[in-house]
């Protein structure tokens, strides 16, 4: 029956030990050979694991900050006699989905930016009577010289397309983030 009690030596020597249950000779535990952890050795394992985990950590953030060496291709998006000072032209770089301006100043120098609004993504136009570049959406107000946010909404600078002189063409050859 279940539950009963079965005594392994009966009235010989070592009857004194405690009755045993059936299912005890059937599944045997032997309590004292049981391995249990201690303390320091799971103090240990957790200081292990956390300096593995912090590890890890460090591992993806130094490989998510490495600069990328990937290298865009140049484009060639204007001439530099077909744009005159105080004008801008609009090309698109590094992909055609990538719409960007191309500024000559007052003062001859070219400039170009992304023309994707850094605030919610309008394009940004140029107003050389004012040296900027303005966002019609929410009146954001962009440095002609610096692409930085001078008025409104927007708080970070605008992407600047890196260029390059050839002859008389201009090459779009790099995004400055």
């Amino acid at each position: 029956m279940p539950g009963e009690y079965h005594d392994p030596n009966p009235g010989g020597e070592g009857s004194r030990r405690r009755p045993v249950p059936r299912w005890e000779e059937d599944f045997p535990i032997q309590t004292e050979r049981d391995h249990y952890v201690t303390r320091r050795e799971f103090a240990k394992f957790l200081t292990l694991g956390s300096a593995l985990l912090t590890l890890a950590n460090v591992v993806i953030a130094y490989v998510g900050l490495r600069p990328k060496r990937e290298r865009l291709p140049a484009v060639l998006i204007a001439t530099a006699s077909s744009i005159h000072p105080g004008g801008s032209s609009l090309f698109r770089y590094p992909t055609d989905q990538d719409p960007c301006i191309l500024i000559r100043s007052r003062a001859g120098e070219f400039l170009a930016y992304s023309q994707v609004c850094t605030h919610l993504s309008c394009a940004v136009v140029h107003d050389p009577e004012h040296n900027q570049l303005v966002c019609p959406c929410h009146r954001g107000y962009f440095s002609e010289t610096e692409g930085r946010p001078t008025a409104g909404p927007p708080t970070r600078s605008l992407p600047r397309i890196k260029l390059e002189w050839r002859d008389d063409d201009l090459y779009a050859v790099g995004i400055e983030v």
